[in-house]
């Protein structure tokens, strides 16, 4: 059983930067794709960023210049990197990673809380 372990949530202020982490207990490179959710009660839960193993990315029309998703395979880590914070970027961001022939992402980390203050 494949184990995502985010790090790096907390409280910033508005226009603010955070880097979030997710450390996996396997390689990154035995996923087709790795991404961030998150989170708030009441709404559905959204893709925040996508990373393909080959390397593509693809971000929320929310976040798209502000956000970047990374990784480092020899640390079997991807991060993302939050800049110019706003408080409705508050939530729970949950690492999500999606297993060769599934359809949807099928592991999940436990979540860390980001919280912006204006």
């Amino acid at each position: 059983q494949v184990q995502l372990v985010e790090s790096g949530g907390g409280r910033v202020q508005a226009v603010g930067s955070l880097r979030l982490s997710c450390a996996a207990s396997g390689s990154i490179f035995s996923f087709n794709a790795m991404g961030w959710y998150r989170q708030v009660p009441g709404k559905p839960r959204e893709l925040v960023a996508l990373l393909t193993s080959s390397g593509m990315t693809n971000y929320a029309a929310s976040v798209k210049g502000r956000f970047t998703i990374s990784r480092d395979g020899a640390k079997n880590t991807i991060y993302l990197q939050m800049s110019t914070l706003k408080p409705g970027d508050t939530a729970v961001y949950l690492c999500a990673a999606r297993r060769p022939q599934r359809v949807e992402f099928d592991c999940w980390g436990q979540g860390t809380q980001v919280t912006v203050s204006s």
